[in-house]
């Protein structure tokens, strides 16, 4: 809804009222006797956000997202596939990626070994080269597999 927001510049006054016109089934009901929990008057809109994260985001499940980010390892994915969880998880631990060099770094911990140790050795410090070096290791590694 952030990104809506900022397309429509929507003002901190409306977007409450916005996001509780689209909520549906058990989300309106919560949204509804918030409401009435909270008073008379109008939600403010970081109000809003942190009664509905307690509510649809416990710290529980934050924590949950933050060990399985920790314990992100490629496995029997492909590079893509790991890349595409990692991103993922990324967005619950912006303390974990807070730069380019940070979120190459962990990226780069959960690739198998044999992959790891090629995108090591270029140390990449834009995230996106560490991912680019992984596909082209995976790639090559394939290649030579087949020959």
């Amino acid at each position: 809804m952030e990104k809506a927001f900022t397309l429509t510049q929507v003002s901190d006054d409306l977007k409450t009222d916005y996001v509780s016109y689209f909520l549906k089934n058990e989300e309106n009901y919560w949204c509804k006797s918030t409401k009435a929990l909270e008073g008379e008057g109008h939600i403010l809109w970081s109000r809003f956000t942190q009664l509905f994260l307690e509510k649809y985001f416990p710290d529980c499940m934050q924590n949950q997202m933050k060990i399985e980010f920790l314990e992100l390892k490629q496995g029997e994915k492909r590079v893509a596939g790991c890349e595409a969880k990692f991103m993922e998880l990324a967005r619950f631990v912006p303390d974990y990626v807070s730069s380019e060099a940070e979120r190459a770094k962990r990226f780069q911990q959960g690739l198998k070994p044999e992959i790891q140790s090629g995108v090591v050795v270029l140390q990449p410090k834009p995230y996106t080269f560490a991912n680019q070096a992984a596909l082209v290791i995976e790639s090559d590694q394939k290649l030579t597999i087949k020959e």
